[in-house]
């Protein structure tokens, strides 16, 4: 199977700061620029870019406040996202090149392309939407609420039945016969997934799906010159119907329904690798964080990292937790199955033995000698960490929420009584300081069987 990479990289600003940018590659050969729909990340197309790496270097970014990506320093509109997508081509050191963007990610790309036509050879594109302005007027009031977490977890009942009902519903919040969806699914991956990622976004995820719901519709005249565009869109995809609205187009533009999200693809990858092609490049990183590849037989996945990759210090989380801010002279690490890294291929181990051959290896990659192990958390691991797998209502979203604020209070948080209680800092229970907290706890997976592996050193 083709391996998926993962990286940072540092894009200028015009203040001199940096806003940092993660991106996805995977494959060889001529470069492909893919930009994700919102507010998803560039996780959304792991499958494809494998299938595609036979034929590109795929490289696909987290867009402006999505996934790990920084937002813009400042309310954007859609020019603000086409032109942060071209720095982070030359952040990148990405010459012209084909780009393929499925929904708001080919938005996006088309803005990007009316702006800069001399970077993209040409683009395939997912859907586009030609809304009337009743229907932009709908989307203006409803569709983008704001976001924000709350004291007791109110705000993730809200956020699972969204994402859930979006694939029974469009708008999502319309919820009459007549807009109902052919594709309606109670899929628990599938809205798990989008959950968290809407859970990384925020509420940033309004600046940058509103600033493609806002975003000027007008397809270039027909005798404009641009690159090649091809825009596809399949049954039961709602913008398939937006294909009658695109109008007259350029000459070297095309539009067409197709049966399957696969038919989509086949076409987008037919077309893409028709147009010219750049040389292949190696693209920049930055030095001060990102992934790096471990095997040690038990573990063979990607490790994040961050901070000082000439430390002499390697700096280890708690059971359920994940990297924060490294001190200098120092490196921190998500664990496997925790924060960013991936999980171990099978059932994490309970001996203590795999994990420290895994960190071992770690160490060894920076050269770093001074291993700071966590503190072993006190009580039952299968009390401390219960399994938080997603059920169909999303009831473990909340059960993680109740984890993160009892542990402030109580230890272990479990043991709810008076000689359990402890002081805590009243910053500790902020919603904004739990969030953070409970996205921690949500990607822990393997964090029982650490917990129960520490007890065995």
């Amino acid at each position: 199977m083709t391996r998926i990479t993962r990286h940072y990289v540092d894009v200028p600003l015009p203040d001199g700061q940096r806003r940092r940018v993660h991106y996805r590659m995977a494959g060889s050969g001529p470069p492909l620029l893919m930009v994700h729909q919102s507010p998803r990340n560039s996780g959304e197309y792991a499958a494809l870019m494998e299938r595609w790496a036979d034929h590109f270097t795929c490289i696909a970014p987290d867009t402006p406040g999505f996934g790990q990506s920084d937002p813009l320093p400042d309310i954007a509109d859609i020019n603000d996202f086409a032109d942060a997508l071209v720095d982070l081509m030359d952040a990148l050191g990405l010459p012209a090149c084909p780009a393929y963007g499925f929904h708001s990610g080919g938005i996006i790309l088309v803005t990007a392309l009316k702006r800069y036509p001399e970077r993209f050879t040409g683009l395939a594109i997912g859907g586009y939407a030609i809304w009337t302005p009743q229907e932009m007027a709908i989307f203006g009031q409803s569709y983008l609420p704001p976001f924000q977490p709350s004291a007791y977890g109110e705000h993730l009942v809200w956020l699972w039945n969204r994402i859930l009902e979006q694939s029974w519903f469009f708008p999502w919040f319309d919820v009459r016969d007549a807009a109902r969806l052919p594709g309606a699914h109670a899929d628990v991956a599938r809205v798990d997934m989008a959950v968290r990622e809407m859970l990384d976004a925020g509420d940033a995820y309004r600046a940058g799906y509103g600033a493609v719901l806002r975003a000027a519709r007008d397809i270039p005249p027909p005798d404009a010159a641009t690159p090649p565009v091809l825009i596809s869109a399949y049954d039961g995809d709602p913008l398939q119907t937006h294909i009658d609205r695109l109008g007259d187009m350029p000459a070297l533009w095309r539009a067409q329904k197709c049966a399957t999200p696969a038919d989509h693809q086949a076409l987008s990858l037919d077309f893409l690798r028709a147009l010219p092609q750049a040389a292949a490049v190696t693209p920049v990183q930055t030095a001060n964080a990102g992934f790096v590849g471990i095997d040690t037989g038990d573990f063979c996945g990607l490790i994040h990292w961050r901070g000082d990759r000439g430390a002499g210090v390697l700096r280890l989380h708690a059971p359920g937790e994940e990297l924060a801010a490294v001190p200098p002279g120092a490196l921190a690490i998500d664990l496997p199955g925790h924060g960013l890294s991936d999980g171990w291929a099978g059932a994490a181990p309970t001996l203590w033995a795999p994990w420290q051959k895994l960190i071992d290896a770690v160490a060894g990659h920076f050269g770093i000698g001074d291993i700071r192990l966590p503190d072993t958390p006190k009580g039952d691991p299968a009390l401390l960490f219960p399994d938080l797998s997603p059920d169909r209502y999303g009831t473990h979203l909340i059960r993680a929420w109740q984890i993160v604020r009892a542990r402030h209070f109580f230890a272990p948080h479990h043991a709810v009584g008076a000689a359990q209680a402890i002081a805590f800092d009243p910053v500790h229970i902020t919603p904004d300081y739990l969030a953070r907290e409970h996205r921690a706890l949500l990607r822990a997976t393997a964090a029982r069987a650490l917990c129960e592996s520490l007890n065995t050193r």
